[in-house]
């Protein structure tokens, strides 16, 4: 719960100003780090781990006046467990949660067993987003998620992904590719009413960047598909029904503006997460009392 704003010394209220400087102040964004658990030794860090935030994803956040803040990982063995840290700490002193793309989510997480030789997840990681995701969507913060951060979300709605969808779909979009990565480039189709669709209502640009190998399988519960690859079906973007800002992506829209051609801006979604983790911000707070106050009655 929020605490009750201190009154100045002597007074019986916050100081003058108080609520609009509040307004200003900028927003607390959080972001959940990627995981290198195979240091390379030129990097100097011996049988170590790096938690490390991707540079376009933290300045396409920072850019907007928002401030990052990098939520680590805690591990389930070693000095400090999850025992140790309360995500509803995070979640209370933060308006907002981007989910950012990395390694795959595990298939135990939906349900599944490994169809990979060569299976590339990090249960830990998986573990500690979904406590984080189930906490700003209780208390209806915003969240948004990249990518893997899409795929999660559909997780904890209680969906499943494809684990490769080059084995599962015969796709005609290429959604992956280890040469072009970052300017891998195929079109989506918004779905008619959607939020995305309202958001981009006067871009005609319908390019994204698209660097992934899985995909929604199974839609959760509560959540809508808000866009699609035209070509071959896959979920591209969906929306979590109800009061609370949850929308995931599958594209990379940290990479648009500086990527090329055809892509679409990116701060038509950027902004209408900000402008929700402010709306939810400012709503928490109480609002100034300007009514007069009144001699207390003596008897």
């Amino acid at each position: 719960m929020d605490k009750a704003i201190p009154p100045l010394p002597g007074t019986s209220g916050p100081a003058p100003g108080f609520y609009d400087r509040r307004a200003r102040k900028p927003l607390k964004i959080g972001l959940s780090p990627r995981i290198l658990n195979e240091v390379p030794v030129e990097l100097g860090f011996k049988n170590r781990k790096l938690q490390y935030l991707e540079q376009s994803m933290a300045h396409w956040v920072l850019d907007s006046g928002a401030l990052v803040f990098m939520l680590p990982t805690v591990v389930t063995r070693g000095e400090l467990t999850p025992d140790d840290i309360d995500t509803a700490d995070y979640v209370d002193a933060l308006d907002g949660l981007v989910l950012q793309g990395g390694v795959d989510i595990c298939p135990v997480s939906y349900g599944e067993s490994n169809r990979h030789a060569d299976p590339k997840c990090d249960s830990v990681r998986d573990d500690f987003e979904l406590g984080l995701l189930r906490g700003f969507i209780a208390q209806q913060k915003p969240v948004l998620g990249i990518c893997r951060g899409m795929q999660l979300i559909n997780v904890a709605c209680g969906g499943s992904l494809m684990q490769d969808i080059g084995s599962e779909l015969a796709a005609c979009t290429s959604h992956n590719s280890a040469e072009l990565y970052d300017h891998n480039i195929h079109d989506v189709r918004f779905q008619p009413g959607s939020l995305l669709e309202q958001l981009y209502r006067e871009e005609p640009k319908r390019g994204v960047v698209s660097i992934h190998h899985q995909a929604v399988k199974t839609l959760g519960s509560r959540l809508d598909v808000e866009a699609i690859s035209p070509c071959d079906g896959i979920v591209e973007a969906i929306r979590l029904q109800g009061p609370a800002w949850v929308v995931g992506v599958q594209w990379h829209p940290e990479y648009h503006d500086q990527c090329c051609e055809g892509v679409m801006p990116a701060a038509p979604l950027l902004d209408a997460f900000l402008d929700a983790a402010r709306a939810r911000r400012n709503a928490i707070w109480p609002k100034r009392d300007d009514t007069p106050l009144r001699e207390p009655a003596h008897t």
